[in-house]
């Protein structure tokens, strides 16, 4: 069986992102019935706020059933340039059940959260992203998957930003990291040593709070004015929507609301 993330094709059981796995761990025992992931532990078994505030922040609360937010996905290349849209159907209030659906370009995309509360469209950049990291270098994904979260892991800070959303100003914190920096193997992909990712969180005004992830690969001379690479995922709204989406095999048949609200932003 294969599942497709982003613009990249792998194997369903690869479809939950390794690196969240020691967060899994830690919010899997604080629910009654849950089962431990097994995977390997952060230093001391800590969670830091970084992975905190990414991973088991409740970013759906307040977000209503058959909500769809959208973002705004663009690649500036190489390989590729590319503008796309990522939708997130929600199909549960706060996405409770964790059972939102995404789409892009490519159709829909299976994103395992391992119940965790954050919202998905996190995990389905990360996990397009080391993808794309194991296309452009021949690297392995597990390896890009550990390094970003040993990154997260070694507590980054978390800086408080105003953004603006609708014109109006709105309080976000992000989180900078550089994975690949000092890393022990990056003669092998030295063009991509420097690259930064930039996470975006906003408060909870924001639906999902995602307001954009952004990574960059610098130029030259570790020259962010002039990236060879840019890669972004910003949120453009929220609307509802007028039908469910399709059932899954094995599920029953959605019911279809009529009475439901027009779809407006």
């Amino acid at each position: 069986m294969k599942c497709r993330m982003g613009y990249a094709t792998r194997s369903a059981g690869c479809c939950a992102f390794a690196f969240v796995s020691a967060v899994a761990i830690a919010f899997a025992l604080m629910l009654p019935g849950s089962a431990a992931f097994a995977a390997d532990t952060t230093a001391g078994g800590d969670i830091t706020p970084a992975e905190k505030l990414l991973f088991m922040t409740t970013h759906m609360s307040g977000v209503e059933a058959l909500t769809e937010l959208d973002y705004a996905f663009i690649l500036s290349g190489p390989p590729a340039k590319i503008n796309d849209t990522v939708r997130v159907l929600v199909t549960s209030p706060a996405n409770a059940k964790s059972d939102a659906h995404i789409t892009d370009r490519s159709g829909n995309v299976d994103v395992s959260s391992e119940g965790l509360p954050c919202n998905p469209v996190i995990l389905y950049f990360l996990e397009h992203d080391v993808a794309e990291m194991e296309q452009l270098t021949g690297g392995q994904r597990r390896y890009f998957q550990r390094r970003v979260r040993l990154a997260l892991a070694a507590g980054p800070p978390i800086t408080p930003v105003v953004m603006e959303v609708g014109g109006k100003s709105v309080k976000a914190r992000k989180i900078v990291i550089q994975p690949y920096l000092g890393d022990p193997n990056a003669a092998r992909f030295a063009q991509y040593t420097g690259k930064r990712y930039t996470f975006i969180i906003a408060d909870d005004t924001v639906p999902g709070r995602v307001m954009s992830i952004h990574t960059e690969v610098p130029g030259a001379n570790n020259d962010f004015a002039h990236p060879l690479q840019t890669e972004s995922l910003s949120f453009t709204g929220a609307l509802r929507s007028l039908a469910p989406p399709p059932a899954k095999p094995g599920e029953p048949a959605p019911v279809r609301t009529p009475q439901a609200p027009r779809a407006s932003r």
